[in-house]
């Protein structure tokens, strides 16, 4: 392995002081264009790299942005990685990717990183056990933008980037009801979350307004297990579910594994509707009526707004993405 050469290295074999050849690196005017010239051939030839971590501690700049996901085992979070990584390719930024595994201890140290290496900005969906975004707050102290995403602080006045979360919900209930479906499984996420919150609310709301007299089981499986035996338990009942709700991509590859098992025809036995990233619905046959809610876009919008911040135009807001309603045969 190469070891990298270091300004001394090259002010020893030049027989330059190291100040010499640092300016002379930098184009420095008081430095004569023929030294420049010798410097520069054999910093090329010793492949030298300037020392990234000095130079942001000298210019107090870095070209490096965070991304803290819950997991990277995930459609939605790798398609909102891919669109923070293009964009911030393109303005010349690299991107620093860590996962919390919903652990908040895991999210802490992870956010201690993100500080020590002095990322330019941060993009963060939040763990499930976060309550206090204090540690978040220290950014600001830094004067780093943070931008939440997906999931994100339910009071706290910050930057936040989500889909309109009651709409997708508002969406799918409106489906349902307009194919006349009298008995629902209802599979939401994590009840904790905001992002799980909204949409429950806005759900159950449209069925309140729309068909009180639909029969509506809710559970909370978050995960593709729990969500799989939720739907095997809904069959072993007295009345099956003629429908099943999926809030998300996880959940909805849990109960395409029970029903499968079930050897359930769909749409002839049940239906199902699912919020989702857009790919995984079409995998199956027919393809799963879907709520689109693209990570992709996500990513595209969250950059935007870094971009506003890291150049200190606009303040704290809660912006919106647009879902929309993609038909598959499952409903």
């Amino acid at each position: 392995m190469v070891q990298q050469s270091t300004l001394k290295q090259l002010s020893e074999k030049l027989g330059l002081s190291i100040s010499t050849v640092s300016r002379a690196l930098k184009d420095h005017p008081d430095i004569a264009e023929k030294t420049k010239q010798r410097v520069k051939e054999l910093a090329t030839a010793l492949e030298y790299e300037p020392n990234s971590l000095a130079v942001q501690l000298r210019t107090k700049s870095n070209k490096v942005l965070g991304v803290l996901v819950p997991t990277i085992n995930n459609f939605f979070y790798d398609s909102f990685i891919a669109a923070v990584e293009e964009e911030a390719r393109m303005h010349g930024y690299s991107v620093l990717i860590m996962q919390s595994q919903d652990d908040l201890q895991v999210e802490k140290n992870n956010l201690h990183l993100f500080r020590k290496n002095m990322v330019a900005g941060l993009f963060a969906s939040i763990s499930i056990q976060t309550e206090d975004i204090s540690p978040f707050a220290k950014f600001g102290e830094l004067e780093t933008p943070v931008i939440f995403f997906d999931r994100v602080p339910v009071h706290e006045i910050c930057d936040k980037v989500c889909f309109a979360d009651a709409d997708t919900a508002r969406i799918a209930a409106e489906a349902i009801i307009g194919h006349k479906k009298k008995n629902v499984l209802a599979l939401f996420g994590h009840p904790h979350l905001s992002i799980t919150q909204k949409r429950l609310d806005a759900f159950q709301e449209t069925f309140r307004k729309l068909s009180p007299g639909t029969k509506v089981q809710y559970a909370f499986p978050e995960q593709s297990l729990p969500a799989k035996e939720e739907t095997l338990k809904a069959f072993e009942g007295d009345e099956a579910p003629d429908v099943i709700f999926c809030m998300g991509d996880l959940i909805l590859i849990g109960v395409m594994y029970a029903l499968h098992e079930k050897k359930s025809k769909v749409p002839e036995e049940v239906s199902v509707i699912s919020i989702s990233n857009g790919l995984l619905p079409t995998l199956y046959d027919p393809m799963i009526t879907h709520v689109e809610t693209s990570g992709y876009q996500l990513g595209k919008k969250s950059f935007e707004q870094m971009l506003l911040r890291l150049h200190g135009e606009g303040g704290a807001e809660e912006v919106f993405v647009d879902a929309k309603l993609v038909p598959g045969g499952s409903l």
